[in-house]
């Protein structure tokens, strides 16, 4: 039976959820332990920002069909458009957890809503989770009591736009704690990207491959990352996006056939994936500065 279908379209949506008090129609900090009821077996659609630091082992989170790396100690983020299941192994009505919820309209015309799309977290799922240390648990805490006290303040016109800094503040401490964890993560990462390099060759040396030209979702898919985690783990072990890589892997596959064969060109752009030659011969002339042509014609007239 598929889990009931919840629809957080506000903050006021999240907190009836769980018979909390709303203080704000836009933003608020929230603690589970406070909560008078539980929701177990459930799929949320959020249409709000959520970000969640769970201190105790009640609950699985499952996006999509993956779970959550979601231990003690560790956030979890949710933007709008997301739809999590929440299946809770012994239902409980205060766990400990606590987090910040905040709709799209209170960032609107902000600095920090025209930030809001590089704190790439809010697109990680399945699997990674944001594991911290005491101290970083610390400055979460104190970045939400910082949200929590303006929230009291009597609401005037410096409100939203104090709100909008505190919670940009909590989001770039968050960044930087990622970072961290890609870091202290290097040896589990490496192996991430010594795989990505594999699958990548195997997909070309697969004469019976169906595909045009994979995508990263494609490569993530195989990790059991998002997209948007991978591709940030493969940018901080290389240097290079995945997409970069796989440009890169595809014209060394096309020097590779330019040098050893006669092939047509638009052949070779088809084999490669390219549904059209001339998307082939631009992708090749603006990493190599010569058309697929004139570098063929540049071997032979060494030879």
């Amino acid at each position: 039976m598929e889990n009931k279908v919840i629809n957080l379209n506000s903050v006021d949506d999240y907190n009836k959820l769980f018979g909390l008090k709303t203080c704000h129609p836009l933003v608020t900090v929230i603690n589970l332990k406070q909560a008078v009821r539980s929701v177990n077996h459930v799929r949320m659609n959020y249409g709000v920002y959520a970000l969640f630091l769970k201190n105790g082992n009640y609950c699985t989170i499952k996006y999509g069909r993956k779970n959550y790396d979601y231990q003690e100690g560790t956030v979890v983020s949710f933007s709008p458009g997301q739809i999590v299941d929440v299946e809770m192994t012994v239902p409980e009505i205060a766990p400990d957890v606590i987090g910040l919820l905040f709709h799209p309209d209170l960032i609107y015309g902000t600095p920090l809503g025209s930030k809001i799309s590089s704190f790439g977290f809010f697109d990680y799922s399945q699997t990674e989770a944001l594991h911290l240390s005491q101290d970083e648990r610390e400055i979460f805490i104190d970045c939400l009591e910082k949200i929590k006290k303006e929230l009291n303040h009597p609401i005037d016109h410096h409100s939203a736009s104090l709100l909008s800094a505190n919670i940009q503040l909590l989001l770039e401490y968050l960044h930087r704690f990622y970072d961290r964890q890609f870091i202290t993560r290097h040896k589990v990462n490496s192996d991430v990207v010594a795989q990505f390099e594999r699958n990548l060759k195997d997909y070309y040396a697969n004469p019976d491959r169906k595909e045009g030209i994979p995508n990263v979702t494609y490569f993530a898919d195989l990790a059991n990352l998002s997209a948007g985690y991978f591709g940030d783990l493969i940018k901080k072990e290389t240097g290079s996006t995945p997409r970069d890589i796989i440009t890169i892997h595809l014209i060394n596959e096309a020097k590779h056939r330019l040098a050893v064969s006669n092939e047509d060109i638009a052949m070779i752009a088809y084999d490669l994936g390219f549904e059209y030659p001339a998307h082939f011969s631009r992708m090749f002339k603006r990493v190599t500065g010569a058309s697929p042509r004139q570098y063929r014609d540049s071997l032979n007239a060494k030879n």
